[in-house]
């Protein structure tokens, strides 16, 4: 079946329909990463867009659901240049196309990503229809009349809960080999207990808080400071998600009450509002940063990581006050990365900690957390 994708500006592509089918909306946005489809349509942070994947052919390993970043997908639409008629993996549960018409997301394969991307690239992120039952100039039309709405509230947890690991799961991802050659993984002991405001967290982003021994309940994003406060945690982690961090006031302003009351850290979504809160403000990227292949610079060390994004905000440099410290820069562009507090337990990173479109296993992320909270814990501040 054919089927059209549009952009507001007039570009038209036309392609092959797979998945569902129909007529969505959204921003369209390109990922550079080589694998991880999958993640990117789960990841709670992909609302609302339609995600074209740069990558010439997509669907070679099907898709296994334990992978799967939130309990549904997220994303509008999936833009590829080839759809994989096979897949070869033994932990597939079915093709990415079946599972894509289960779920009610269309797709179009046979389109020109690269030429696509050049677009986003010269004029931005642009609003973009995806359909197999419009003509090519109502598609336009109704690319240019749609609004892209999608926010925290969207994905949040209804109710908080506690987040369990079982070591069945663990079997069945990849582990590190042990000293006695086995591949086995266990979870480690419990150091601290924290909550997680749930602002589009990743299914990931807990595994590896839960490996470094962090004891996670997961909180809705509308929790108030007093709450928090009076669940006795030892530090509150701020997740990633979608949206506008500059329309969340509500939550900025609840973290600014935490401030130098509990250690806090933040990734992505988390600490554009932690920026916020402690004074800053953020701006939208031309087309932002969606992929696996960022160069990040710690501005401590000189270390440079290569990182997984995907956000269309970043805090302003130039914005945040002087106890604010920027640690982390995207070589690609200069944008701030990371920062932290020099007088609070407070700092975040703008990047995913891991390799994943949500965090697998970030010690060095994670391990500064845990020194955050253990400097608390002794009286004195992280970094002071």
């Amino acid at each position: 079946m054919k089927a059209i994708l549009a952009l507001e500006d007039g570009t038209i592509f036309t392609g092959t329909s797979f998945g569902a089918t129909g007529t969505v909306t959204g921003e369209a946005c390109f990922h550079t990463a080589m694998a991880g489809y999958q993640e990117i349509l789960t990841d709670p942070a992909s609302r609302g867009q339609i995600a074209a994947i740069t990558y010439p052919i997509v669907g070679n390993y099907g898709v296994v659901e334990d992978d799967n970043e939130s309990a549904t997908p997220q994303a509008a639409a999936l833009v590829i240049g080839e759809l994989s008629r096979l897949h070869s993996s033994w932990r597939a549960n079915e093709p990415l196309a079946d599972w894509m018409k289960r779920h009610g997301i269309p797709g179009i394969e046979g389109v020109d990503t690269r030429k696509l991307t050049r677009i986003l690239t010269r004029k931005g992120s642009l609003r973009a229809c995806l359909s197999t039952e419009m003509s090519a100039e109502e598609a336009v039309a109704c690319a240019a009349a749609s609004t892209t709405t999608a926010t925290v509230a969207d994905v949040t947890t209804a109710a908080p809960y506690h987040w369990e690991e079982s070591e069945e799961h663990i079997w069945k991802l990849p582990a590190k080999m042990t000293t006695d050659g086995s591949t086995h993984s266990t979870l480690p002991e419990v150091r601290y207990r924290i909550a997680a405001l749930d602002l589009g967290i990743t299914r990931n982003t807990l595994r590896g808080l839960r490996r470094a021994g962090f004891d996670v309940t997961v909180l809705p994003a509308g929790t108030t400071a007093e709450s928090i406060l009076a669940m006795g945690v030892d530090g509150l982690f701020l997740s990633g998600g979608p949206g506008n961090p500059a329309e969340l006031c509500a939550i900025s302003g609840e973290i600014a009450k935490l401030i130098g009351k509990l250690p806090l850290y933040g990734v992505a979504l988390g600490h554009q509002l932690l920026g916020i809160a402690c004074g800053g403000k953020t701006e939208k990227l031309l087309y932002g940063h969606h992929g696996a292949n960022h160069p990040v610079k710690d501005l401590r060390s000189g270390k440079v990581d290569i990182t997984s994004q995907n956000h269309a905000y970043v805090v302003v440099a130039d914005s945040l006050p002087a106890n604010a410290e920027v640690t982390h820069v995207n070589l690609n562009d200069g944008s701030v990365e990371g920062l932290r507090l020099t007088d609070a337990p407070a700092a975040g990173v703008q990047n995913n900690p891991g390799s994943a479109p949500g965090a697998t296993a970030a010690p060095s992320f994670f391990n500064d957390f845990a020194a955050m909270i253990d400097d608390f814990k002794a009286g004195r501040y992280a970094g002071a």
